[in-house]
C-alpha cells in the first residue's frame, strides 16, 4: 500500500528519527552493520617484565655438513615484539593489538621501576586493550593504579583501555568507582562493530596476589555470560572474550557460553601451536588456535601466547555478517634473533668464562657477552633456515625495534648495574619444582629434563625452594630465635643454573615485593597450615600452594584425606636434632606476608593476630640475598650448595593421579 498521506509519512519520519537515536552508540543500543568482518588480532600475554632478550635462547638442530649438531638462537626481547607488530600491521588490514595481563613481576625492571619501565615498553605498541592479570594485584591495588597512571603517561594517541568485567573494587581501593576501568567495549572496524569482554583470573587473584580485601571477584563463566547477553541485546554479534584465566578455563567458557565467538587468553603461560615444534624440544599443549564449538554448536577460537615477549600471536578471524565464525587461522610468531652459534661453541665459552672468573675480583671479572661467541657463516645459516621452512615451524627471525631499545635502554643501565654483582657459586643445578611426584607441575623448570625428571627432586621437591626455606630460617634465627619458616613453591620463581649467582638472579627467583613476619603458632597450628597448603593443590589445582618449611619435615600422602595426609611431623630442635612437634608448644614462625594473609590457601595463618604477628621488616629476596652472602668464602666464591635430604620438608611423599 503506497503511503500519500503527508501525517503520516511525517509521523514514519519522526519514529525513523527516534529508532536510530536509539540504535546509537550509547550504554542502551548501539547502531550495528549486518555485514561480514575481518579482524586481525596480534596479541600477547605474561611477559613478566622480561623486556631483555633470553641469551640462551632457542635450540635449534641441524645437519650442516658434519652430521647433526645443535644450534641456539637468542629468543624473545619486547623490542622484537614491537618490531613484528608494526610490521604486520603495516601489512594487513584491521589489526587489533591485546595484552592478556601479568605485564609484571618476574624481572628486576618490575622490582626496580614498580612497573613504569614494562609500561614504557607497552607504548611502543599502543595496545588497543589490556586486562589486568593476577600479577598487577601483587602490590595491591595500588599497584595497579600506578602501573595504569605509567601506561596514561604514554605517547599513544588513544589509551590502551583497560578491561575487566569481574572485578569490582571496595571502597578502599584508588581504583573504587573509577571510571578508567571498564568491563567490556565496543570497537569497529570496516563499520562492523564487536564487543571485547575482559576477565581476570578470580581464584587464583584473591588467593594467590595480594588485592584490597574487599576488592571482589566474581565467577568468570557467569559473568561472561552477562555480558554477553547485553551486547546481544543491543544487536551486537560479533563477541571476543580477552582472558587472564588459563587456558582450561578458557576451554570451558568456549563450551559453556552462548554467542561467544573468540578468546584471547592468558595466565597458564600455554604454548600452542604446531607438532612440529617438538622437533625443536618446544611441546605445545594444543592448535594455534585451538577450535572449540560453544554452547550455540558454532565455532569458537581459542588462542594463547605462551610467555615472557617470547610470542606474538596473530590470529585472522572472519565473521559473517550474523557475527558467526566463518574461519580462523593464524600464527604463534616465535621470536628469534638471527645470531646463530652453536651450542658446543657456547658451552665452551661459558666453561672459559667461568674458569677466566675462578680467581678474579669482581671487579676483574669478564661478564657474559653474546656476542663474543663466534656467529656460523652465512652458508651455515642459510642451511638451517631452509630447514626450518621445511619443517613448518613458526620461528620468525626479526631484528628488535630501535625505538623500543632506546626505551628500554636507561631502565636496562639501572638494572645492570644493580644486578650484575655475583655473589656466590652454585655448585649444582639447583632445581625448581612446586610439587614433588610426577603428576603436577613438571615440565616448568627452564633447565629442562635435568629437572623436570630429576629422581630427587621427584621424591623431595624443589632444591631452590628448599634453599629458599632455609635462608628464611636462618633470618628468622638471626631476628628472633625462629623455629620455621614456611614458603609456598610458586613463590620460588626460576632454577638457579650450575655457576655464578648474582644479585640480579636472586630477585629473578624471589621477584614478588614481599617482607617478612614472625608468627607465634601451635604445634596444631602448624600442622593444620601444612594442610591446607597441600589442600590447595588438590582440591584447587593449585600447584604454587605446595608447602617448603625449614626446621620442619614430614611424610604426605595425596592419596589420603584432608587432616590425615601428614604423618612423622618433626621439627629440629636447638641441637639440630629432629623430634615430633608438639601440637601444644607455642613455635615461633617466620614466613612471608603474602602467607600471613592467607595467600595461596594458607587460610590458617591469618588467624594469627595480635601480639602473636610481629612485622620483620626484611624483603624477603633481600633474606636470600644475606643468606647467600653469610656463606663461608670470599665474595663472589661463596658456595651454595643442595641441603642434605634430611634437611628437605618432604621426606616421603606418596602421589595421586590427577
Amino acid at each position: 500500500m503506497l503511503i500519500n498521506n503527508k501525517k503520516q509519512i511525517l509521523a514514519l519520519s519522526v519514529i525513523s528519527i527516534l529508532l536510530t537515536a536509539c540504535n546509537d552508540d550509547n550504554d542502551t543500543a548501539v547502531k550495528v552493520e549486518a555485514k561480514p568482518l575481518e579482524l586481525n588480532i596480534l596479541h600477547i600475554n605474561d611477559h613478566h617484565s622480561h623486556l631483555d632478550e633470553d641469551k640462551d635462547g632457542f635450540a635449534l638442530k641441524a645437519n650442516i655438513g658434519q652430521g647433526d649438531e645443535d644450534f641456539n638462537a637468542a629468543k624473545g626481547g619486547f623490542a622484537r615484539v614491537t618490531a613484528l607488530i608494526n610490521q604486520i600491521a603495516a601489512e594487513k588490514k584491521n589489526i587489533f593489538k591485546m595484552h592478556v595481563g601479568d605485564a609484571t613481576t618476574g624481572d628486576l625492571y618490575y622490582n626496580l621501576t614498580d612497573g613504569k619501565a614494562d609500561a614504557d615498553a607497552m607504548n611502543t605498541v599502543c595496545f588497543d586493550t589490556f586486562t589486568p592479570g593476577n600479577h598487577e594485584f601483587d602490590a595491591k591495588d595500588d599497584g595497579l593504579k600506578k602501573f595504569i597512571d605509567f601506561l596514561d603517561q604514554g605517547v599513544c594517541k588513544d589509551k590502551t583501555k583497560i578491561l575487566t568485567a569481574n572485578v569490582t573494587f571496595g571502597a578502599s581501593s584508588p581504583l573504587y568507582k573509577t571510571s578508567r576501568i571498564q568491563k567490556s567495549q565496543v570497537f569497529e572496524k570496516d563499520g562492523v562493530k564487536f564487543a571485547i569482554i575482559g576477565l581476570t583470573v578470580a581464584k587464583k587473584t584473591k588467593n594467590s596476589s595480594q588485592p584490597n580485601a574487599d576488592t571482589l571477584f566474581a565467577d568468570e563463566i557467569v559473568t561472561a555470560q552477562k555480558e554477553i547477553d547485553q551486547y546481544k541485546a543491543q544487536g551486537i554479534k560479533n563477541i571476543i572474550l580477552q582472558t587472564h584465566v588459563g587456558y582450561d578455563l578458557d576451554q570451558q567458557l568456549a563450551q559453556s557460553l552462548t554467542d561467544v565467538d573468540v578468546i584471547i587468553g592468558g595466565d597458564s603461560h600455554t604454548l600452542l601451536g604446531p607438532d612440529s615444534l617438538k622437533k625443536y624440544n618446544m611441546t605445545p599443549e594444543g592448535a594455534y588456535p585451538t577450535q572449540l564449538k560453544n554452547k550455540d554448536g558454532n565455532l569458537v577460537c581459542v588462542a594463547q601466547a605462551w610467555q615472557y615477549s617470547y610470542i606474538v600471536g596473530e590470529l585472522n578471524v572472519k565473521f559473517d555478517k550474523d557475527g558467526k565464525i566463518v574461519s580462523c587461522a593464524g600464527t604463534p610468531h616465535l621470536l628469534l634473533g638471527d645470531d646463530i652459534k652453536r651450542t658446543a661453541d657456547i658451552k665452551k665459552y661459558n666453561a672459559d668464562l667461568i674458569k677466566f672468573n675462578a680467581d678474579k675480583s669482581p671487579a676483574q671479572q669478564k661478564k657474559y657477552n653474546r656476542n663474543d661467541i663466534p656467529n656460523i657463516s652465512a652458508a651455515e645459516k642459510a642451511i638451517i633456515l631452509n630447514q626450518i621452512k621445511a619443517d613448518e615451524v613458526p620461528f620468525n627471525f626479526i631484528q628488535p625495534d630501535a625505538k623500543t631499545l632506546n626505551v628500554i635502554q636507561p631502565y636496562q643501565t639501572q638494572k645492570q648495574k644493580f644486578a650484575e654483582e655475583v655473589v656466590g657459586q652454585a655448585t649444582d643445578n639447583l632445581c625448581s619444582r612446586r610439587v614433588p611426584g610426577t603428576q603436577r607441575d613438571v615440565g616448568r623448570s627452564s633447565l629442562g629434563d635435568v629437572c623436570n625428571k630429576n629422581s630427587h627432586v621427584d621424591q623431595h621437591g624443589g632444591d631452590i625452594q628448599q634453599i629458599i626455606a632455609e635462608a628464611f630460617l636462618q633470618q628468622g634465627k638471626t631476628f628472633f630465635n625462629a623455629d620455621i619458616s614456611f614458603q609456598n613453591g610458586g613463590g620460588v620463581r626460576e632454577d638457579v643454573a650450575l655457576g655464578d649467582v648474582s644479585v640480579g638472579k636472586i630477585y629473578n627467583v624471589l621477584p614478588f615485593k614481599n617482607t617478612l613476619l614472625r608468627l607465634d603458632m601451635t604445634g596444631a597450628e602448624v600442622k593444620a597450615t601444612l594442610e591446607d597448603a597441600i589442600d590447595g593443590v588438590i582440591a584447587q589445582n593449585n600447584t604454587g600452594s605446595y608447602p617448603y618449611t625449614g626446621g620442619l619435615r614430614w611424610n604426605v600422602d595425596f592419596t589420603q584425606n584432608k587432616g590425615q595426609r601428614l604423618s612423622q611431623i618433626q621439627v629440629s630442635n636447638a641441637t639440630g636434632q629432629y623430634e615430633n612437634l608438639d601440637l601444644n608448644k607455642t613455635y615461633k614462625v617466620i614466613t612471608i606476608d603474602f602467607l600471613a594473609n592467607g595467600g595461596d590457601y594458607y587460610t590458617t595463618l591469618k588467624n594469627i593476630t595480635g601480639e602473636r604477628r610481629v612485622n620483620v621488616g626484611l624483603d624477603y629476596a633481600e633474606a636470600f640475598l644475606k643468606y647467600a652472602q653469610a656463606l663461608s668464602g670470599q665474595i663472589g666464591q661463596k658456595k651454595i650448595n643442595k641441603l642434605a635430604t634430611t634437611e628437605y620438608s618432604t621426606q616421603l611423599f606418596i602421589d595421586k593421579a590427577k
